[in-house]
């Protein structure tokens, strides 16, 4: 996602990356640096925010379930040049990259030193910057993925370092297949789901739902294992009262002998 800079260049002045780091706009409004220009972000869709807040969530399940030192987050700059700063959709970055970004003042910007290790576009009315500078400039800086997700040609572009090349390998994915990260192996995300996802808050919701499931399937299980229990514990005190009662009974056997006694005539 980028702007232009036919029609949303709002500054003749060139600005230093200090200086677009301590830059205050409009309220709201995300600005990238392109060569020292100033340049404003478009307006997002409805569908466009919730692709990215759905590979965000996407993506922190994948980096959390596998235990990684990584966060995912949105719309956070990623310095590609001198002067030139961007912001992709999402980012994967290692955590301690993540906390000196947020310890610093001014805008949220990774630095050189601080390379991500995956970065997400959502094409908007400027697609072909995706395809094109934006692609470049993630290429030189040694990104290892960049996906380009385009919900207008239905499909997933994933550009990946493959050892030994020296640039993006790329891949498109279509509806009916998976993405399947190169970066990250045990990701991997259908594309129509990608294309069309659900609301976040769904996702949050029927992970609830499936917790108390589980929660309380758990709950019979323990119940079950406790009831087994008090009846294995009954069987043994019922055998032990028998080993009892047949040991009284020898006992008694004995001694009505040791009286000339035979127990067997005794009704």
């Amino acid at each position: 996602m980028v702007g232009s800079t036919v029609d949303v260049n709002i500054s003749q002045k060139t600005l230093s990356f200090a200086e677009y780091l301590e830059y205050s706009g409009e309220p709201g409004v995300l600005y990238e640096l392109d060569r020292g220009q100033l340049l404003e972000m478009p307006t997002t869709t409805g569908l466009h925010n919730l692709i990215c807040k759905f590979l965000t969530v996407e993506f922190l399940r994948h980096l959390v379930s596998e235990n990684l030192n990584l966060v995912a987050i949105d719309l956070t700059g990623v310095r590609t040049e001198e002067n030139t700063s961007r912001i992709p959709d999402v980012v994967v970055c290692h955590q301690s990259f993540w906390k000196k970004v947020c310890e610093r003042k001014g805008a949220a910007v990774l630095n050189f030193d601080e390379k991500p290790l995956l970065v997400v576009e959502v094409t908007s009315q400027n697609w072909r910057d995706d395809y094109g500078t934006k692609r470049a400039e993630y290429d030189r800086l040694d990104i290892p993925e960049y996906w380009i997700v385009n919900p207008e040609q239905e499909r997933v572009r994933l550009c990946s370092k493959i050892a030994g090349g020296s640039s993006y390998a790329e891949r498109d994915f279509l509806p009916g297949e998976d993405v399947n990260s190169a970066q990250f192996p045990g990701l991997i995300l259908p594309v129509a789901r990608i294309l069309d996802p659900p609301d976040v808050d769904y996702l949050v919701r029927e992970e609830l739902r499936l917790r108390q499931e589980l929660e309380e399937l758990e709950w019979q299980i323990n119940a079950e294992r406790q009831r087994a229990e008090a009846e294995r514990q009954r069987a043994e005190a019922e055998r032990q009262r028998a080993e009892a009662a047949d040991r009284r009974a020898e006992q008694l056997a004995q001694y009505l002998q040791a009286l000339g006694i035979d127990p067997d005539t005794i009704n």
